[in-house]
């Protein structure tokens, strides 16, 4: 008898265990079903001007020359990324993820990075008149070589380039 309700116990016990892990375990946000991902692929002189590329992400691609002009790239990912020489005027990344990104030699020209992380990125020689890094979290360094050269008002949201990258 004692066997029978011990086994009965461990039937309960095992039962409640699946019941919490079913209820408990995390499932995938519906939003990323439909995410378009350019991983680790060559997107070199690819003209993405004016497109909607809300939360798409670019893991490790290389977009030397590429053309975001006008592009909304709201919370989009983009990490080990190369964007040398691209052209992101007007682009909206906000709110994006930017991180070991070199932008070296881009035009940034009334570019919007409010709210964006751009940790561990590069933008040496970039054009960045009229940016607007408001509440952006860029390294320090790199907001000191910014401030040297940071200049305009940024066409759309009326934003200094200096204040919003709090040059002093």
């Amino acid at each position: 008898m004692k066997k029978i309700l011990l086994r009965f116990f461990g039937l309960i016990v095992i039962l409640i265990l699946a019941f919490c892990w079913i209820i408990l375990n995390p499932k995938p946000a519906f939003a990323q079903l439909n995410t378009i991902n350019y991983n680790n692929i060559n997107l070199e002189n690819r003209d993405f001007s004016n497109a909607d590329l809300t939360g798409v992400t670019f893991v490790g691609a290389e977009m030397r020359g590429a053309n975001f002009q006008g592009a909304n790239l709201t919370n989009a990912i983009l990490t080990k990324g190369v964007l040398l020489k691209a052209n992101l005027e007007g682009a909206n990344l906000s709110g994006a993820l930017v991180d070991r990104v070199t932008m070296d030699s881009a035009n940034l020209k009334n570019a919007i990075f409010t709210e964006a992380t751009l940790t561990s990125s590069r933008f040496y020689d970039a054009e960045i008149t009229g940016a607007d890094f408001t509440d952006a979290l860029i390294d320090r360094y790199q907001v000191s070589l910014l401030c040297e050269r940071a200049d305009g008002v940024n066409s759309i949201t009326g934003v200094l380039t200096r204040d919003s990258l709090g040059c002093k």
